[in-house]
């Protein structure tokens, strides 16, 4: 899948679990470990760590494995890496709190 056919794919299943607030950051120019953040919000611990999983097991039956997931234990921010996409998925709270957002929109 090339990259915008993966940023789709991954924007279209958190929707399809009813992941919130969906964004996408462009972070080419910004940053060297991928080149775009997909950041959206769960309503709950459960709902943030399903939306995780959810995504991680569409792309692996898609035949893109996930390079790696991070933090659906704890649930309140779960982070799947797909190398070039990078989605994360937080509790309001945490996207209050960290506001990724502003980070890298500099």
């Amino acid at each position: 899948m090339q990259s915008e056919e993966m940023k789709q794919f991954i924007t279209e299943k958190a929707d399809d679990m009813k992941a919130r607030d969906i964004i996408e950051l462009d972070l080419i120019e910004k940053s060297n470990f991928t080149d775009t953040m997909i950041v959206c919000s769960g309503n709950s611990k459960q709902h943030v760590r399903s939306i995780a999983q959810y995504v991680a097991t569409e792309a692996k039956n898609a035949g893109h494995q996930p390079m790696g997931i991070e933090g659906e234990d704890v649930g309140e921010w779960a982070l799947v890496d797909f190398g070039a996409v990078v989605l994360h998925v937080m509790t309001d709270e945490q996207r209050e709190h960290y506001q990724i957002e502003k980070l890298w929109q500099v």
